[in-house]
């Protein structure tokens, strides 16, 4: 048994100075030395040696023991030294040279858009307000002119959460709820988000509006044109001229739908325009009686105007973006443009 352990020790060797890797000296005292490998076979076999010589190949077996545990753990000491220099030579920084620079953020061209129409009403005394996007039916649609059977929310595709409770369409609501807060005058902005079942190269689903509010005493719709005008000027231009057309919404009377001469052709008329040589930026009017009742106010003191515009359609114009949908799918190359 003696020259047995001896092989035994003799073949681990050899096995271990071939050994490339942790996982194959793994393998190999597992082989060697675990609950079932060779040494511990060969050492059922004590019973048959000779009783004088078993306590010789007991210390012989455990000094084998030892070499081995001692020579494995060297060699895997060995090993993990050596794939951790290969790990550092591999990704190892050279510390002289420059750094890398950092990209800065770039604000999206909606918040632009958004940050500058509101400077520009700031400037005109108005205040920034907010509301709330899920919103209940009644400062969507009645308390703005809309009873239930109103044919006018067939033109909102609206997003219902329940029969009381909607997806804002409009900013407009804001106004209801501000004017129940606040007696006149009242002159305030709401940007924000509003949501319509609607999706193609013009609309999207959910997109950004600014409702404006003015209320006062002896407000009329000369000073609604003479607001207008000036913003129009201040984003697309001095040279901007805007045309007002006829139009019907319920919760103003009268309604103009606001348009300006085309951008793109100056007014000689192009594809962008339709060859009209106008292009629709958003609607107004006059605020209802119905709606000042509502809200308590009193029409025979006071009047005001009211105006929506969609942030989209006013970005896409100043910036010539034909497809609505670039403002919303991340693409970089778009985003680094502005």
């Amino acid at each position: 048994m003696k020259a047995q352990l001896d092989n035994l020790r003799r073949s681990a060797e050899s096995e271990l100075q071939s050994a490339r890797s942790r996982e194959e000296l793994t393998a190999i005292r597992t082989k060697y030395l675990g609950r079932k490998g060779l040494l511990t076979s060969m050492l059922r076999d004590l019973g048959k040696v000779p009783v004088e010589e078993r306590p010789g190949i007991g210390k012989l077996s455990n000094e084998i023991k030892e070499y081995l545990s001692a020579k494995l753990d060297r060699r895997i000491e060995a090993i993990d030294a050596e794939l951790k220099g290969d790990a550092l030579k591999r990704d190892r920084i050279d510390v002289t040279l420059p750094g890398r620079r950092i990209s800065p953020g770039r604000t999206h061209p909606i918040t632009q858009i958004s940050d500058e129409i509101s400077q520009i009403f700031v400037g005109l005394g108005f205040s920034v307000v907010e509301g709330p996007e899920v919103e209940f039916d009644y400062y969507n649609f009645e308390a703005l002119n809309m009873p239930k059977d109103h044919p006018a929310r067939d033109m909102q595709d609206t997003f219902y959460v329940n029969d009381n409770i909607v997806l804002r369409t409009h900013t407009s609501p804001v106004q209801i709820r501000i004017m129940e807060k606040q007696k006149p005058p009242v002159r305030v902005i709401c940007p924000g988000k509003v949501y319509r079942c609607d999706s193609d190269t013009s609309h999207s689903p959910m997109f950004h509006q600014i409702e404006g509010l003015l209320v006062d005493k002896g407000i009329t719709f000369g000073d609604l044109k003479g607001v207008l005008t000036s913003f129009a000027r201040q984003v697309f231009g001095k040279n901007a001229i805007l045309r007002f057309r006829p139009s019907f919404f319920p919760f103003t009377e009268p309604s103009a739908e606001v348009d300006i001469r085309c951008v793109m052709c100056e007014g000689a008329g192009c594809r962008v325009c339709g060859q009209s040589g106008w292009l629709e930026i958003l609607g107004s009017g006059m605020v209802d009686p119905e709606v000042f009742k509502v809200v308590g106010y009193d029409p025979e003191e006071v009047s005001g105007f009211a105006f929506g515009m969609g942030l989209e359609r006013i970005a896409m114009l100043k910036y010539g973006i034909s497809d609505i949908r670039l403002f919303f799918e991340n693409d970089i190359r778009f985003l680094n443009q502005f």
